[in-house]
Order: C-alpha cells, then sequence, then structure tokens
C-alpha cells in the first residue's frame, strides 16, 4: 500500500483488515494529524527506537505531540509503503517503510485484532539518510 491509496492485491483479505490501521497512520503522517494515530494505536501502545545510541520509548500521547496539523512541505514527494504483513489468528506484524525527505524509516508493528478491529500495538523504527 501507497500512501493510503487503494491496496495492492498481493495482500490477502485477512492482510487487509489488519493493515486498517497502517492506513490511519499513513493518513496521520500525511496529514500531519494525532487523531489518525490514535485512531490507529491502542491506548497503551509505546513508540521505541534508538536515538544516537539511546533508548527511547514513547507512550502514545507523546508521540501524538509530535504532529501540528501542519502536513510537510514536500509531502507529495513523501512514499510510504508495507514491505510485508504476517497474519496469524488474532495477532500480526508489518514492517513499513517510509521515505520522508532526507530520512528514510524503517518501522516494525505488532498489531492486535481488538473488539474495536486492527490495532497497533507497538512500534519500533529506525532513521537512516535517505
Amino acid at each position: 500500500m501507497d500512501n493510503a491509496q487503494a491496496a495492492q492485491p498481493r495482500f490477502n483479505a485477512e492482510q487487509l483488515a489488519a493493515l486498517e490501521p497502517v492506513q490511519n497512520y499513513f493518513q496521520g503522517h500525511a496529514q500531519d494529524n494525532a487523531d489518525f494515530m490514535r485512531q490507529a494505536f491502542l491506548p497503551t501502545a509505546h513508540i521505541e527506537s534508538m536515538r544516537e545510541g539511546v533508548f527511547t520509548s514513547w507512550p502514545l500521547a507523546t508521540y501524538c505531540e509530535r504532529f501540528k496539523d501542519t502536513p510537510a512541505a514536500d509531502e507529495a514527494q513523501r512514499r510510504r509503503t508495507v514491505d510485508w504483513i504476517e497474519v496469524h489468528g488474532s495477532a500480526a506484524s508489518a514492517r513499513i517503510t517510509l521515505v520522508h525527505g532526507a530520512t528514510t524509516f524503517v518501522d516494525y508493528f505488532v498489531l492486535l485484532k481488538t473488539a474495536d478491529g486492527w490495532k497497533i500495538a507497538n512500534k519500533a523504527f529506525h532513521g537512516q539518510p535517505t
């Protein structure tokens, strides 16, 4: 899936259902909007990475503070793709690549199927120069 466009046929129905929160995540980035992120993630989710050699772990509320409803000037050139997804019952994992200007991020998601549908339970990521 690129930039929240129609799903590519390489994903089956079960995978597409699990990717619904990823579409919200893509929209959150595209629109710089925390509401989409809150829809995508479980309220207990953490966003984790190594930043300059230091482990960081943000609760969802801290992560959402980064979004100010001001899309990036280069939004039209940014790319977001689903590299792969595996689904087993009510659990799934996915790898996402985001090319955001000078930085490319690789995100790894753990997803869970809840009473409210699929949600991102946690995210680990790595950023590097594009």
